[in-house]
């Protein structure tokens, strides 16, 4: 008996990948798991081990490349009497995810998973290539608590998530005195990057992290939820944003229902237009104004304009009727003729609205009008309830071919665009010129390494005209960037519809910019992070569905010269067309000035660029 309990533990850590995912128990419900656990990722690279403490309790440790980043930490549950295994069964799977967009047309799927049967619960455990996770799975009705820990083996450099302000960070983990919302993204050394996060939270409160002054201890101060506990891991920060590790935590779609009609892309929006004068007119969040809008989009092949508040009245009027109130009647005017040129109309919808008027009702009327989607701002609730409401408005959505974006303070994502792919985005960051504070360069070359791990976020880029002035709701400060690096942003930045907020003729000033911007047609069928640092720099690329590559570089409030490696590229000849800041470029100052070059290039060439303080550069590659 024991040769054979010592030669199931060994399987662990040299698990074999089948073509199918199978699953087998290894022991007898009667039997007692023998300790410690192993479970490698397929490559054999990292490895998470579990022990039975002294106290009874299970413990987990996490290392990558034979290297321990976190040591020995608590998990599983409190309240659920004895905590002592009784049970051990494991399979792998070898499959691929086509996700209907994202950031690749195809996504590997592989794994090794085992799961341990508890008195009363049971822990799921998966290593993947790119990360570990675990999960509980017991009674919704039990009261339990959670024992999770992060225990990191050195006092590493970690960035958080901050709500609609900079990031926290680099902040050394024993500097946390106090709680922490994820994700919260960690740099051991040059070669060891980690994110923890959470993936498919199906009910509960969202994750919240805390810590000790002076330790690097982290545990859960959130109340027990079934979501996954999830390490990323990379050997560089790229990696990390390249990651599906989330969506694939995430169940399929519900069976039989198509998301075909999904389609994601470009969006125009109303909100920053209105004050602007070109030629005697002046735009406003009004039909006149909607029509030069979907006309503009029209002709530059974008798929959505965006209608934002007040459209039914004062957003948080008690009386804003969403169906009936405001300029309802020129709503119905700008579907029909957004209709005739192929552009879709999203709509808003305040959360008083949404609350005070039955919602299914709502949304299937936008719906029966022909609207595209919903921009859902400013939800009320705790954090458990605003879960709660957020997938209940999503699954609303889908069931009537709506898309969905959820504003101002929402819960964060954690993958749910495997499982609902109308969830495009939401404003989970800073955006642009849209909070109390500017947007500081650093905070976006942060942000894309922090807050764009969990999912796709809005954060309406792609400014054409940096000063905004006679707009209604210009911000009271700089917009902080420069021309190339605000359309290097709206590539850099993942989400399922890109929200530029100029007016057409602003970017009709600009033709190369605009065709970049233009050129960004998804769904992507390849992404790469080619190069970056947190709160430094970072080099995007991504293919478009018509097999032309992008890229976008954006700096912080230091200028950087840069050579892009086009590695990437199948062989051939391309013709790249680079947008670049200008030689007297700066953010703070000419941050209008940019300069357009081409040349011929191959997969053995590399690019050279200069970026200005808060600047960036564009280039577009076509095959000749």
């Amino acid at each position: 008996m024991k040769n054979r309990l010592l030669i199931v533990c060994c399987l662990f850590t040299f698990i074999c990948l089948q073509s199918k995912s199978q699953r087998r128990s290894l022991l007898h419900p009667s039997d007692t798991v023998s300790f410690p656990l192993k479970l490698s990722s397929p490559d054999s690279k990292l490895q998470i081990t579990f022990t039975h403490s002294t106290d009874g309790g299970i413990t987990y440790s996490f290392a990558a490349r034979s290297k321990t980043l976190i040591t020995t930490s608590k998990l599983g549950l409190s309240g659920t009497g004895n905590s002592v295994p009784t049970n051990v069964s494991f399979k792998s799977v070898n499959t691929v995810w086509k996700p209907v967009w994202g950031k690749r047309a195809v996504v590997p799927d592989v794994y090794n998973e085992f799961t341990l049967d508890v008195k009363s619960y049971q822990i799921i455990v998966r290593a993947y290539n790119d990360g570990v996770a675990f999960k509980y799975k017991f009674p919704k009705e039990k009261t339990v608590a959670d024992l999770t820990q992060f225990n990191f083996d050195d006092d590493y450099t970690a960035w958080y998530y901050n709500g609609e302000s900079a990031n926290i960070g680099p902040e050394k983990l024993s500097d946390c005195d106090g709680k922490r919302l994820p994700v919260m993204t960690i740099k051991a050394d040059h070669q060891n990057y980690m994110a923890i996060h959470e993936a498919d939270l199906s009910w509960g409160e969202p994750l919240i992290l805390q810590s000790r002054k002076s330790e690097t201890l982290f545990s859960v101060a959130s109340k027990p939820s079934t979501a996954w506990k999830v390490v990323m891991y990379g050997t560089q920060p790229g990696q990390l944003v390249d990651s599906h590790l989330l969506e694939l935590l995430n169940p399929a779609p519900p069976r039989g229902v198509d998301f075909s009609w999904v389609k994601p892309g470009i969006a125009v929006w109303d909100w920053r237009i209105a004050g602007a004068q070109v030629d005697g007119f002046t735009y406003d969040m009004s039909l006149p104004s909607w029509k030069k809008m979907v006309d503009f989009a029209s002709a530059n092949h974008m798929h959505y304009l965006a209608l934002d508040a007040d459209w039914y009245g004062p957003e948080f009027g008690k009386d804003s009727d969403p169906l009936k109130g405001g300029k309802v009647a020129q709503v119905h005017e700008i579907i029909r003729y957004g209709k005739t040129k192929n552009v879709g109309i999203w709509l808003y919808l305040n959360d008083v609205g949404g609350r005070r008027f039955p919602i299914e009702q709502t949304l299937k009327q936008y719906s029966d009008w022909g609207a595209a989607g919903i921009k859902y701002g400013f939800m009320s609730g705790s954090p458990a309830e605003k879960n709660e409401r957020t997938r209940m408005i999503t699954v609303l959505c889908a069931k009537n071919h709506l898309l969905c974006d959820f504003h101002d303070g929402p819960v964060h994502p954690y993958g749910q665009m495997r499982t609902y792919p109308n969830a495009v985005t939401r404003e989970y960051c800073q955006a642009q010129l849209d909070g109390s504070t500017p947007l500081e360069p650093k905070t976006f070359v942060t942000s894309v390494f922090v807050n764009m791990l969990a999912g796709p976020l809005d954060m309406n880029n792609g400014l054409a005209d940096l000063n905004q002035l006679g707009r209604i709701h210009h911000p009271s400060y700089s917009t902080n960037t420069t021309l190339a690096g605000e359309a290097a942003r709206t590539l850099i930045t993942f989400s399922g519809v890109t929200v530029i907020p100029d007016i057409p003729e602003a970017y009709q000033k600009h033709p190369e910019i605009l065709r970049f911007i233009t050129s960004e047609k998804m769904p992507w069928l390849e992404s790469k992070t080619i190069k970056g640092e947190i709160g430094e720099y970072i080099v995007m690329a991504r293919q478009a569905a018509d097999k032309t590559w992008l890229i976008g570089a954006a700096t912080n409030q230091d200028a950087r010269e840069l050579d892009i490696p086009l590695s990437f590229l199948k062989k051939g000849k391309f013709k790249a067309i680079i947008i670049q800041d200008g030689d007297d470029a700066d953010y703070r100052t000419r941050n209008e000035s940019y300069k357009t070059s081409s040349q011929k290039v191959n997969a053995t060439d590399k690019i050279h660029i200069k970026l200005a303080p808060g600047g960036g550069a564009c280039v577009l590659i076509k095959k000749e």
